[in-house]
């Protein structure tokens, strides 16, 4: 794994609007970096260009805002490029003659890894002279393959840059290369500056110091981005088994520092947070499985997972999508896993009821009513065997918290849902092993989120290993080879 340097485009400037060239030889899944100088008399942050990431701004270097002197502004946007990408454009506010705005844009490579993850620190030396030295209040998490890329902003065109370095406690960076050096000589005047280097070794949550040695005295803001290769991914399976339901894991969390993972189902661009797997703390933890079996059939569904790491940054990992089918009506308690197959027959019209009052005062009638209630509907089914009948008891008896999911073969949003069930009639015909069945339900809240849905069962282990020694020999890895088998 690792991560390298690719190229720089052009720098630009002017007082309050620039548009940076893109480096030669970009390509789509590269990490575009534009890194902005700006010196502005309201410190204004400069705009975020179409579709790139404001990661972070700030300004520093004490004194007031003049001609080579007081605070400079560094700023750090990012763009995951898609191939064919557009120069950005970003800008200040008009009105200040005495502005300023630098820019590049870098480009990164990388050689793994399922995406691309950044934290930022920033520090500035307030006292002037030829030694630079900034010590960061923020700490970033660092591990061996690790990039850094360090910016520098300083209020002296003049004060030239060399002997760049970053140094964190435990960590070993590798050599500190000079990528940029530029003059900005437009309205207050700046300093430009940039260098990278990789870890080579050392980890830990650190925070890091900036140093360089410059031509003239000057005091400055400086900020490194901490670059590394995504290794978090999210992946569904589908389980062979009836009703159906998915297998959804997180996995390589620890590389990342991820402390907080929110698992969400998604349909078109609608998602819905799936079964106890929100804001769920993953602190020291490297995977999170949970188990779907509530989502509709005959419809795509991809997963996504919303990770926080320890600097309060937030990623998306999205998996393949996925279609359940079903060639019947299904009756489950998504909890137990347990289900029924059934064929509807119809259902009633819903009715919603409201406690109302009415008066008749001096002749015209005042009614007083509450909200009304959610919807109760009497729901006719069918069964077409014995096993599926049994099925349907079990689902009807043991409900958790009296809650049945009902879905339909081809989802259907008016239908597919939650219900109490508050009283059934059973009508099997003696001479065939249909059974018709009548159901009074009402619509109401899905279980719980405390509640996990059950992924497999000590009967699952049980029906398919003989002896402990067999489940060692089929599941050499780890626990969660067992939670992630098919026991269907």
């Amino acid at each position: 794994m690792t991560i390298s340097y690719g190229a720089a485009g052009a720098v630009a400037t002017a007082t309050s609007s620039i548009t940076p060239a893109m480096p030669t030889g970009v390509a789509a899944g590269q990490l575009a970096v534009l890194q902005v100088v700006s010196a502005h008399t309201s410190d204004s942050i400069p705009s975020t260009p179409s579709g790139w990431t404001l990661v972070g701004s700030t300004s520093g270097g004490g004194g007031s805002y003049g001609a080579g002197t007081g605070p400079r502004r560094l700023t750090f946007f990012t763009r995951v490029l898609l191939g064919g990408d557009a120069a950005p454009t970003t800008a200040l506010p008009a009105g200040d003659a005495n502005s300023l705005l630098a820019g590049r844009v870098f480009r990164l490579s990388r050689s793994a890894g399922a995406g691309w993850r950044w934290g930022l620190a920033f520090a500035e030396d307030t006292s002037s002279g030829t030694g630079f030295s900034a010590v960061s209040a923020t700490t970033l998490t660092w591990a061996a393959g690790d990039f850094a890329m360090i910016g520098y902003a300083l209020p002296v065109s003049t004060a030239a840059l060399s002997a760049e370095a970053i140094t964190a406690s435990g960590i070993t960076f590798g050599t500190v290369t000079e990528q940029a050096d530029d003059t900005v000589t437009t309205g207050h005047d700046a300093r430009f500056g940039t260098a990278t280097a990789s870890v080579s070794s050392g980890s830990g949550t650190v925070a890091p110091t900036i140093a360089a040695t410059l031509s003239t005295a000057a005091t400055g803001e400086a900020g490194v981005l901490r670059v590394r290769e995504a290794s978090a991914a999210i992946a569904a399976t589908a389980q062979n088994v009836f009703p159906p339901r998915n297998l959804v894991s997180i996995t390589g969390m620890l590389a990342e520092n991820i402390t907080t993972a929110t698992i969400y189902r998604q349909i078109g661009s609608s998602r819905t947070a799936l079964r106890a797997a929100s804001a769920v703390d993953v602190t020291g933890t490297d995977v999170l499985l949970r188990v779907d079996g509530e989502q509709p059939f005959g419809v795509a569904v991809s997963y996504v997972a919303v990770l926080t790491d320890v600097n309060g940054a937030q990623w998306e990992a999205t998996s393949d999508s996925l279609t359940s089918t079903v060639t019947s009506d299904v009756i489950s308690d998504a909890i137990t896993g347990i289900g029924a197959e059934v064929r509807l027959q119809s259902t009633s019209a819903k009715k919603r009821d409201r406690d109302a009052t009415k008066y008749n005062v001096n002749g015209r009638i005042v009614t007083v009513s509450r909200p009304r209630s959610s919807a109760s509907l009497t729901i006719g089914m069918q069964t077409d065997s014995d096993s599926a009948a049994d099925d349907l008891n079990a689902v009807l008896s043991s409900a958790t918290e009296g809650t049945i999911l009902l879905r339909h073969r081809t989802s259907l949003s008016r239908l597919d849902g939650h219900y109490a069930a508050s009283a059934d009639e059973e009508d099997p015909l003696y001479y065939s092993p249909i059974t018709n069945w009548s159901m009074e339900a009402t619509e109401t809240e899905p279980w719980p989120d405390v509640l996990e849905a059950a992924g497999f069962t000590l009967q699952d282990i049980a029906d398919n290993i003989t002896s402990l020694q067999d489940l060692a020999t089929a599941f050499p890895g780890t626990l969660l080879d067992i939670a992630l088998y098919d026991w269907g």
